[in-house]
């Protein structure tokens, strides 16, 4: 079994790589944005509490992202491994994923970061913003409020993980097609 976190800033093209990577390595992809997004869509109380902090440009406390990914989890007994994309978010977060998993004799088996400019990511989400209908995409000033968030809480989750040896680094500037090989030659080796 393996386990991937798949890190990326918001527009670094986590969610259309996890597409491709779900299918080819066999694994079920949790995206706490998606997730969060049907809780939203289906006005749940999760999606109400989620959507208060999301609106603001915030991420949502620790405590409920990790419930609602252990819950993901365990819908998924027979899964030959897991996909993690948006969590963990915070050396908290990394530490309740690492003992859940060790719960079912488990671990992570690598972390891959797709590294981009912010600048060129702010375009990237602007311009989703005109379909995506997403309001945290169509505010620069939330934007690179969520970079500044990643960048407190989410970028020192990269030392947690290059310190086990579970890091690997991923141009995600190029084409989804140049992208997808760099991210393959990195999963190839697990």
């Amino acid at each position: 079994m393996i386990n991937i976190v798949l890190f990326g800033k918001p527009g670094a093209g986590k969610g259309t790589q996890a597409e491709f990577l779900k299918q080819k390595y066999n694994l079920t992809h949790l995206s706490t944005g998606d997730i969060f997004r049907f809780n939203i869509k289906n006005d749940t109380d999760l999606g109400r509490l989620a959507k208060t902090y999301m609106d603001k440009g915030d991420l949502v406390p620790d405590e409920v992202t990790i419930q609602m990914l252990q819950s993901e989890v365990d819908k998924n007994p027979h899964s030959s491994g897991f996909l993690f994309d948006g969590f963990p978010r915070t050396l908290a977060q990394a530490e309740a994923l690492d003992r859940f998993l060790e719960s079912k004799n488990q671990s992570i088996t690598a972390t891959v970061a797709l590294e981009a400019n912010d600048d060129i990511l702010v375009a990237r989400l602007l311009e989703r913003g005109k379909t995506s209908g997403r309001p945290d995409d169509q505010d620069e000033e939330k934007i690179r409020n969520r970079y500044d968030e990643y960048n407190q809480k989410t970028a020192p989750l990269m030392d947690y993980y290059h310190n086990q040896g579970k890091f690997y680094g991923v141009d995600g500037i190029g084409t989804i097609e140049e992208v997808t090989h760099r991210l393959t030659v990195v999963f190839d080796q697990f």
